[in-house]
């Protein structure tokens, strides 16, 4: 696994804009919330750190990420100007193909969101074979995937912005 020496949340090596000015609405799934919780955690404190402002932020939660999508769809289409949407969650792997299926459309949703809208819905979303292994990517010897979600979401606005859409 690629992962297995590195945090994958050090931002050491790339410039982060100021998320200033920047709205930004951000998608939980309630399901396994332990992880999905931190993950959240994770990404509003990036926000605020890039210095996007507490009122400029919009959460909500769904029931699992499955949702994500609808989620994120209704954020876009019923929020004035925000200028990205966070999606967050976390899949592990069960006995059944239905992780298959559930990663590979939230995927697929995610991007089709992003397409619809021509703006930056960020896949946030966990796809782990165990507890163990989203545990690691939620803050812990793997960095947190909120973190990366959020510097994603502002690095996208700015590259929008400077492109003038």
């Amino acid at each position: 696994m690629a992962t297995q020496l590195k945090n994958l949340s050090d931002f050491s090596n790339t410039t982060v804009p100021s998320g200033a000015g920047f709205k930004f609405g951000i998608v939980v799934a309630e399901w396994n919330a332990g992880i999905t919780n931190a993950l959240y955690q994770g990404a509003y404190q990036s926000l605020l750190t890039h210095g996007v402002a507490e009122d400029d932020i919009f959460t909500y939660a769904v029931p699992g990420s499955f949702e994500l999508t609808s989620g994120a769809d209704l954020l876009l289409k019923n929020i004035p100007k925000l200028d990205g949407v966070i999606t967050l969650g976390c899949v592990i792997q069960g006995e059944t193909r239905h992780f298959d299926f559930i990663c590979d459309a939230v995927a697929n949703g995610v991007s089709n969101v992003a397409i619809k809208y021509s703006k930056p819905v960020i896949f946030g979303v966990l796809t782990t074979d165990n507890q163990q292994q989203a545990e690691d990517r939620a803050g812990g010897k793997h960095g947190n995937k909120g973190d990366e979600a959020a510097i994603t979401a502002i690095k996208m606005a700015d590259l929008a912005k400077q492109l003038n859409f």
